[in-house]
């Protein structure tokens, strides 16, 4: 099983592929759509802005390739961000591939919501097998998913919003899971086993 991690400037490519070596899972790193199509699943990172992001997976076809890829993917931070319809961070038109639209947190708590912050369970997914309510993860972000009916998993930070979202063979995570110790690496086990 070949996992592919997508490059395309805006990913903590390097943290992802890490976590992956630990695992013992085998995988590559690459922006060349003949290269990702070889990939049983593929893992979509992001950090960063969602204009310049999104221009660059345009650039690359990307958008277009993700729209039509029918294996699982996990979109991570920013990567699952631009599985939306889209985000007011520049106005953003996103990849719509899950209903929700990117909001800016409006909270009185301290923005980037940066640290450990534990999830609620919403809707039992096999990506949270062995993962309970209460768990902690590692999070970064100013943008936040709304809750929506593709909600797996919630966060609350001032805001409550979406933790974690599915759809078909689309998952997405706002949480780092290469950075969030054992319950991460579980979640990407799960995400190995789907």
């Amino acid at each position: 099983m070949k996992t592919g991690i997508i490059s395309y400037g805006a990913g903590n490519v390097a943290s992802v592929e890490n976590a992956l070596q630990r695992l013992g899972e085998s995988s590559f790193v690459s922006s060349d759509i003949n290269e990702l199509l070889k990939a049983d699943r593929l893992i979509f990172p992001g950090v960063g802005h969602a204009k310049m992001a999104m221009g660059a997976l345009i650039e690359k076809g990307i958008d277009t390739f993700l729209k039509n890829y029918n294996r699982p993917v996990l979109g991570i931070c920013l990567g699952m961000q631009l599985m939306g319809i889209n985000s007011e961070e520049g106005e953003t038109s996103a990849l719509g591939l899950i209903d929700f639209e990117v909001k800016k947190f409006t909270t009185q708590l301290k923005v980037p919501h940066t640290g450990w912050n534990s999830i609620s369970i919403a809707t039992p997914n096999p990506l949270f097998k062995g993962i309970d309510s209460g768990t902690y993860f590692y999070f970064v972000h100013s943008y936040y998913a709304p809750l929506c009916s593709n909600t797996i998993a919630t966060c609350n930070y001032g805001n409550e919003f979406s933790a974690a979202v599915c759809r078909n063979n689309y998952y997405g995570v706002q949480f780092h899971p290469e950075k969030s110790g054992d319950a991460g690496m579980q979640l990407i086990q799960n995400f190995f086993r789907l």
